[in-house]
């Protein structure tokens, strides 16, 4: 070989050597601590705008806007205006994840107007109960005794009390007719995401939603004045056990959203008016809320943030509404939060050429004051007034809490803030496998994305705050919501 290619090839393998040497050092200057987190299909529902079909973190700034609170780590989470029906920012706002027991919004706007009046009386049987999933969330109801209507639903929106949902759907005709229904509404709704499996949010294969569907369907129930008085109670009283020769006693019950609430590391938040939280092994922590500041009322839905700190879903959620708030006509909409089917005009963005999702049937400066209700009063006016923001009190039912006006129609033109600067796939596979496991106990919650947690609760619901909510009646795994 001449000696000129022995010097080239020796210069050749010199290069390449120094290279396999030097590339060890260079992966570990990498961070891949992100790396173990799931990814969001390539591609997922452009329902609402195109905007919202993209993966990641979409935002149009306009000129003295915001930026957006820093280290938001939800999978998925939305800021829209409740009233317009806007959009203002979205982070993978379509991709279908395990919901917990924020489904319980879907489950009370679809059942609420059935069971009427609600000082309506029943007796619970052993059966209503037998189905109330293992270390699930219990208000506290006993066989053998009398609640009326109003009593339960106040277990279900404070407590999220599986044992409340389950009697109620066996008064509702059933949980499978309670199931079914749920899932027509939400087709009704355009909620296309969601696929619904048991009443209560439970963990269940192939069960599954999303931040957008969630604020579509918090929207929905906050038009009911009932929907609306439970979600803001901070607090009431609920039967107890009667005793043969003693007047029946109550105890009190709190709400677990720790943003009317509070909590150690978390204030209530000025203006909060609802909606609900959640928690499962294999959902993480997910949470719906509606707000509202000098006129403006902001839905804002975060699901399964990775922080670690205490009460992340909560503080991230409060950030995102600080940032509404202040954004709020100084950013483009990114889409819109879609009307219903029945009042969908079909022009616009979405509407009725939608699919459903696989699976479907088809004082100034103070706080929020808390409100208490008395579950065994028979009322339906569950504390009608709340101190929402500097102590204007604000009575739920009127009109002057916006989201109670008609829906907007797709082909009215809505409010532009300042001007500035798809349809389900094979791709949402992966998602619903998530929620596929999670019925099964002693599965890994790594199905879910959830590298090195141990999931030895899973298909277990809790409902409340994981991190001390204080459950009520049942000392069952805590795997909460």
């Amino acid at each position: 070989m001449p000696a000129l290619k022995k010097i080239a090839l020796t210069i050749t393998s010199a290069a390449l050597l120094s290279g396999f040497v030097l590339s060890p050092a260079a992966a570990a200057d990498k961070d891949t601590s992100d790396d173990k987190q799931p990814k969001p299909p390539s591609t997922m529902s452009s329902l609402g705008g195109e905007q919202l079909g993209k993966a990641g973190t979409q935002v149009n700034l306009g000129p003295g806007a915001p930026v957006l609170p820093k280290k938001l780590s939800g999978r998925s989470w939305i800021v829209a205006d409740a009233e317009s029906g806007d959009v203002l920012a979205a982070h993978n706002s379509h991709w279908r994840l395990p919901p917990a027991s924020t489904l319980k919004m879907l489950f009370a706007d679809t059942v609420l107007p059935a069971l009427q009046p609600t000082t309506l009386a029943h007796k619970v049987t052993e059966n209503e109960l037998s189905g109330v999933g293992e270390g699930s969330s219990l208000v506290g109801i006993k066989e053998d005794h009398t609640y009326t209507v109003h009593d339960l639903w106040l277990g279900v929106f404070l407590r999220s009390g599986n044992d409340a949902v389950h009697v109620l759907s066996e008064m509702y005709g059933g949980v499978q007719k309670t199931v079914d229904a749920m899932q027509a509404h939400a087709e009704e709704l355009q909620a296309l995401d969601t696929v619904v499996v048991s009443p209560d949010g439970y963990d269940a294969p192939r069960q599954v939603s999303s931040a957008y569907d969630l604020t579509l369907i918090a929207r929905s129930g906050l038009q009911k004045k009932d929907f609306r008085e439970y979600a803001a109670t901070a607090s009431a009283d609920f039967p107890g056990e009667k005793k043969k020769g003693k007047k029946r006693e109550s105890f009190e019950i709190s709400n677990t959203n720790r943003l009317i609430t509070g909590d150690i590391g978390v204030d209530p938040y000025q203006g909060i008016a609802g909606v609900k939280n959640g928690y499962t092994t294999h959902a993480g922590n997910t949470f719906t809320g509606v707000a509202e500041r000098n006129g403006k009322v902001l839905l804002v839905t975060v699901m399964n943030p990775s922080a670690e700190e205490s009460h992340a879903v909560y503080k991230e959620a409060a950030h995102l509404l600080d940032w509404g708030f202040a954004a709020s006509g100084k950013v483009t909409p990114v889409g819109q939060l879609v009307p219903p089917r029945s009042l969908d005009t079909g022009t616009g963005i979405g509407g009725k050429g939608a699919t459903p999702a696989a699976g479907a049937v088809q004082g100034p400066g103070g706080q929020a004051e808390a409100t208490h209700a008395s579950a065994s009063n028979g009322s339906s006016g569950v504390g009608t007034a709340l101190a929402i923001i500097g102590g204007l009190l604000v009575v739920l039912a009127a009109a002057v809490f916006l989201v109670n006006r008609r829906w907007p129609m797709t082909g009215r033109p809505h409010r532009t803030e300042t001007e500035t600067d798809a349809t389900e796939t094979d791709a949402t596979a992966a998602e619903t496998k998530d929620a596929e496991g999670t019925g099964k106990a002693g599965k890994s919650a790594e199905d879910n994305g959830e590298a090195g947690k141990d999931a030895e609760d899973a298909g277990k619901d809790v409902e409340g705050d994981p991190e001390g909510a204080g459950a009520t009646a049942s000392a069952a795994p805590t795997d909460k919501s």
